[in-house]
């Protein structure tokens, strides 16, 4: 079985907590993270899936597969790219009403904010409510 949306954020938490709050290793570590997303195809690099509220470019795609969603993100900016990675980790792969439902507690236990800045934060918001956005539309899609 796969792990819960609140297991993943547990694993994430327990990841950053080993780099002790330290600004430089936290920032590469969510720039490698983002090197480990998968490639999103140029074709869904369109104006329709860029996120709006977000500083850099993100681009965010969701296909429904099996009743569930497969998001596909990238960022021309190096750290974005990393945080919309753990989204993605957490959300895809997961039922449309289960994303809507997802509390997405990391951020804060993480304390990324701190490491972010404002704007990126503000980011980070927009993605988590895109997805949740995804989640809504594809769930009057899924029959229960």
């Amino acid at each position: 079985m796969s792990q819960s949306v609140v297991e993943i954020q547990n694993e994430i938490i327990e990841e950053f907590s080993m780099l002790d709050g330290n600004m430089e290793m936290t920032i590469e570590y969510i720039m490698e993270l983002g090197q480990q997303l998968p490639e999103m195809e140029e074709s869904e690099k369109t104006e329709e899936n860029i996120v709006k509220g977000c500083q850099s470019k993100v681009w965010l795609g969701a296909t429904l597969e099996d009743d569930k969603i497969q998001f596909v993100a990238d960022s021309n900016t190096a750290i974005t790219k990393g945080l919309v990675s753990l989204l993605v980790r957490i959300l895809s792969g997961r039922a449309p009403q289960e994303i809507v439902d997802s509390d997405l507690f990391f951020v804060d236990k993480v304390g990324l904010n701190r490491f972010i800045g404002t704007q990126r934060s503000n980011g980070l918001g927009a993605m988590m409510k895109q997805m949740k956005i995804y989640g809504l539309a594809f769930s009057t899609k899924v029959e229960n």
